[in-house]
């Protein structure tokens, strides 16, 4: 495990968390394809990866629907989104690394502000590191080769696993909306991970995805395969700089659990105040299997984020677990949707949002249960901390239950900052902002206690200088 001093010396000098990467200059790219998207882009992009023709098939069939399709009318920041003037594939110049000491230097300091060098040494068994595009690192540790587990990434798995990646890749998630077909046509980047029957990953994987440039469209895929009754942590981080214009994420996550198995998936997310936020997400439980995600949204100008699991399989269950913060006049959010299609499945919703300077946070999430999920239980609960008069939680709960025999409860709780623990902290001696820093931070204790420990202290430092020091609210 990390040591707490040697992170806090990493993040002891920074103002805001938007500046955390804000000092290298972005890299230059070898391959830039912007404008509007046509199917010589497409075709182009699949000639750069080296693609089987199965993959360019499926791009130009997933062009065709986004074509057709329109735009999403639950999406505030749609007319925002001017797709003609982003770059939609942005190889960097740099080739991808062996070691943590061939990547530019550069590059090298985006992350290490992050203390993600300290974070793989000593904490994950696999790294992923995305710029812009491509992955531009990855590490696998030999003893999980050596117990068969694959991690690769995406385009090398579509290359070597064709026909495992072609079982699943967007048949989780499959283009229903206009943004899901259009990661289906430019996807770049991502990683693919496949865990053999009845292994179990102690320490956690990982991908990490930058974004270094300006209207720019970032669209990594990940999918994971968890086998009978294996076992496997996942986490996602996610970071830009500071830009004087927007770019767009629009990222893909697909996860599969066999029965019996067990994924764990946690997102950090700090993006810059730029970016627009776009994630589609969806696992599928077979029986007993349990699919358990963490959802921290930080940052971003405008998010859209709905983890999702169709529970499949009896006795299948899931947990959802979201913390939102929206600090300023940003529209932010975080919410949740279980399926269930068999008897005696259960999802468990959590969702905590935290709105300051005007911000609006949402919880928008579904419950769906279908006739013949016997015994299925559904619990969703929604808190949310306002910190001024002028920013906003607002909650759109939708239940569709089929079956008589199940039970879904949903409760809501919206509460301002209270001026008596604000009283009683400064009364001990804390000054007004690290008050409210605590009293942040004892709000979401309940979900950090969940992240690994090393992320948990991360994202406390995130949430200190968002509500507290270095970020005046209130």
């Amino acid at each position: 495990m990390s040591n707490i001093p040697e992170l806090e010396q990493i993040l002891s000098d920074i103002r805001t968390f938007d500046e955390i990467l804000g000092y290298a200059r972005p890299a230059p790219a070898e391959l830039v394809l912007r404008g509007r998207i046509t199917k010589d882009m497409i075709e182009e992009i699949s000639r750069v990866k080296g693609e089987p023709d199965w993959m360019l098939r499926l791009r130009l069939r997933m062009l065709e629907l986004f074509e057709k399709l329109p735009m999403p009318k639950w999406v505030n920041v749609a007319a925002e989104i001017d797709l003609e003037a982003l770059a939609h594939y942005v190889k960097p110049t740099v080739s991808k690394a062996k070691s943590w000491d061939e990547v530019p230097k550069e590059i090298r300091e985006y992350y290490e502000k992050l203390g993600l060098p300290e974070i793989e040494t000593r904490a994950l068994l696999g790294l992923g590191a995305q710029l812009d595009s491509e992955i531009i690192y990855f590490n696998f540790k030999r003893k999980l080769e050596e117990k068969g587990v694959v991690m690769l990434p995406m385009e090398e798995a579509v290359r070597r696993y064709p026909d495992l990646v072609k079982r699943y890749f967007m048949k989780i998630f499959p283009p229903e909306h206009k943004f899901a077909a259009l990661h289906g046509a430019l996807w770049s980047g991502g990683v693919f991970v496949y865990v053999p029957p009845g292994v179990k990953i102690e320490q956690p994987l990982e991908a990490f995805f930058f974004i270094s440039q300006e209207m720019e469209n970032q669209l990594e895929h990940t999918l994971i395969v968890a086998d009978k009754g294996s076992f496997i942590h996942f986490i996602e981080g996610c970071s830009a700089p500071r830009f004087s214009r927007f770019s767009f994420h629009d990222g893909m996550v697909e996860l599969y659990a066999h029965e019996n198995a067990t994924i764990k998936f946690t997102t950090v997310q700090n993006w810059s105040r730029d970016i627009i936020n776009f994630n589609n997400k969806r696992a599928v439980a077979e029986a007993g299997a349990r699919v358990h995600w963490i959802e921290g949204s930080i940052g971003s100008r405008a998010s859209f984020t709905y983890p999702s699991t169709v529970l499949k399989g009896e006795g299948a269950s899931t947990e959802i677990v979201g913390i939102t913060t929206a600090k300023g006049r940003y529209w932010k959010e975080n919410g949740a949707k279980a399926i269930h299609l068999a008897p005696n499945t259960s999802s468990k919703i959590i969702n905590k949002s935290i709105s300051a300077d005007g911000g609006v946070s949402v919880y928008r999430g579904l419950v769906y249960v279908a006739q013949g999920a016997r015994n299925a239980k559904s619990t969703v609960s929604c808190d949310a901390l306002l910190l001024d008069r002028e920013s906003k939680n607002i909650t759109i709960p939708h239940d569709q239950v089929f079956e008589p025999t199940a039970v879904v409860t949903h409760e809501a709780t919206a509460s301002r900052i209270s001026e008596e623990k604000l009283f009683y902290l400064q009364s001990r001696g804390f000054g007004e902002d690290e008050a409210k820093s605590l009293v942040v931070l004892g709000f979401v204790d309940d979900i950090t206690k969940e992240l690994p420990f090393e992320y948990a202290v991360i994202l406390r430092r995130v949430l200190e200088l968002e509500f507290g020091k270095y970020g005046k609210v209130g």
